[in-house]
């Protein structure tokens, strides 16, 4: 007797399978020899409707290697475009991931997408494949930015095989299950854009408003002005001239039928300001934030070279093919706004003045600003932003710059600095990691001018005092809930990668849990929480993958 299918009582939508055959090549994937499932999560299971246990049936493992297609699903490749640090790179695609289908959650629709299930005709001169290295770091850097809090995809599972991968060396190859309401991307707009394929452009934004900005079409309907109840109807594949020509009113001025696309943009500069406002905040590096990488949903798309900062540099560079530092640490909130140029210019085929579209991108400065501001009074306790906090924070990371102080744990030990709380030792080595005097220094240990980090630390308790509102171990606690113990750092993301590549999948199973939960210590891991020891070996990571 036949067990029952773990997707077929799944409900499927497939709603970008029924965009216009432009968009997309319909090809099945290219399977694995011997595929081993290397890890699966059930959290993101359970978001797709799938039970945990159906993670243990050979069709998961068929599904998710691209052994099989998805029943009910819909396979295929997206075309799009972009701009590859800050040079127009023409059409580019899915060269190596593969949309199985759409899957109607409990909380909503997910795309489920494999990553290196083979070839496609967007490939260029890729093979298609993924390699377990970089396979690895995408599913640990997943889950640690959604422990974090930040929106990002999430990663299904984990599969490795025996076929081999040529890289610098012969790897070995493997498949990441990415999940997403959405992969597409600034690029998906651009390549219609540079096409002159206006009515395309509209199919697609007004997919992405139907399905994800419903909102956008509302605001465009607040702040319109009274129009022509005579103007009739313009459809979603008119021509941007249709659009003008019909839609006049009695005055003969235009009616915006184009406003729910500058909304769209508005929505998406707000999106990408907050989500450069997450990554800034936990010394987070995309590494490659071209175009083509960036979510029309303000999503962490596409980790290949990233990377959480050890010792503090502003200009920390991640991606070592990023000789320029176009995509630094600090340059990150710049590139995305000119990357967002990008994108209304884009939306500049389909919306003929420039003035709205300048507008919302002008938004984003102070949607950003806000965001950091939020976040940094988080992540310094202070219950409300106050005139002079953008000079004590400007002044913590001068002198974190000048000691390369560990991001992570100066934000950490800063809950408890001496002399600003009334805890017990085992209290703050239970919080703090249990290692205070060993791996963990206190606050003004990480740094070298111990004299400029103490006077600062008496400026920073003079502002804790003109807040008599908040007791401390209420700020205590909120600073330990959003500064986290453990970042996925690079020494050990390679410590799961060089278990991995000899068969032992246990420490990624051992990071998968503790990265689900950044923000609490956990006894006998403090090596997980310290920064790298002294002697470690630089790690360089690129785009190859």
């Amino acid at each position: 007797m036949t067990s029952p299918s773990c997707f077929e009582s799944l409900v499927k939508a497939n709603t970008f399978a029924s965009l216009p055959s432009d968009f997309y090549t319909r090809l099945p994937t290219t399977p694995l020899t011997a595929p081993r499932l290397v890890h699966a999560s059930a959290e993101v299971a359970a978001v797709l409707g799938l039970p945990s246990e159906a993670l243990d049936t050979q069709e998961f493992l068929d599904v998710v290697s691209g052994t099989q297609p998805m029943p009910g699903g819909d396979t295929m490749a997206a075309v799009y475009s972009g701009h590859q640090f800050g040079v127009w790179a023409g059409q580019l695609g899915d060269g190596r991931a593969h949309l199985l289908g759409e899957i109607q959650g409990p909380d909503g629709s997910f795309e489920v997408q494999l990553k290196g299930a083979g070839m496609t005709p967007y490939s260029r001169m890729g093979d298609g494949r993924a390699v377990l290295r970089s396979s690895v770091r995408e599913y640990l850097a997943s889950h640690a930015m959604r422990g974090l809090g930040i929106p990002t995809t999430q990663a299904l599972s984990l599969v490795s095989a025996r076929n081999p991968v040529r890289r610098e060396t012969l790897e070995t190859a493997a498949v990441v299950a990415r999940v997403a309401p959405s992969f597409i991307r600034f690029g998906s707009f651009e390549h219609w854009a540079a096409r002159r394929r206006p009515d395309l452009l509209r199919v697609l934004a007004d997919y992405v408003i139907d399905r994800f900005y419903p909102e956008c079409r509302d605001e465009s309907a607040r702040t319109a002005s009274v129009s022509d109840s005579k103007t009739s109807h313009v459809s979603a594949s008119a021509t941007l001239t249709q659009v003008v020509n019909t839609s006049v009113s009695e005055a003969g001025s235009p009616r915006k039928d184009y406003e729910p696309y500058v909304q769209l943009l508005r929505a998406v500069v707000r999106r990408t300001a907050t989500l450069m406002a997450s990554w800034q905040v936990v010394g987070f590096c995309h590494g490659v934030m071209n175009t083509d990488n960036m979510s029309i949903l303000g999503l962490t798309l596409d980790y290949g070279p990233y990377g959480f900062m050890d010792g503090f540099d502003a200009k920390h560079i991640c991606n070592h093919t990023d000789s320029g530092g176009r995509y630094a640490w600090h340059a990150q909130p710049a590139v995305a706004h000119w990357n967002l140029y990008q994108l209304a210019n884009s939306l500049h085929e389909i919306v003929p003045e420039a003035e709205p579209l300048k507008a919302a991108l002008d938004e984003y400065e102070a949607c950003f600003l806000g965001a950091m501001q939020a976040r940094m009074s988080q992540k310094l306790g202070l219950s409300a932003w106050q005139a002079g906090d953008e000079t004590l924070i400007d002044d913590l990371w001068s002198l974190m710059q000048a000691s390369h102080a560990d991001f992570t744990l100066t934000f950490r030990q800063l809950a408890y600095a001496p002399g600003l709380t009334q805890a017990s030792q085992a209290q703050i080595e239970l919080d703090l990691g249990g290692t205070v005097n060993a791996n963990l220094l206190p606050f003004v240990d990480l740094f070298v001018d111990r004299a400029g980090a103490q006077a600062w630390l008496s400026r920073y308790s003079a502002r804790l005092g003109s807040d008599p509102t908040q007791h401390w171990q209420e700020r205590v606690a909120g600073m330990l809930a959003v500064n986290p113990l453990y970042v996925l750092r690079n020494h050990i993301a390679q410590q799961a990668i060089e278990a991995a590549e000899k068969g032992d999948f246990s420490e990624v199973q051992r990071q998968m849990q503790l990265l689900s939960d950044p923000f609490s210590a956990r006894a006998g891991l403090e090596a997980y929480a310290a920064a790298p020891p002294a002697g470690a070996p630089h790690l360089e990571v690129s785009c190859s993958s």
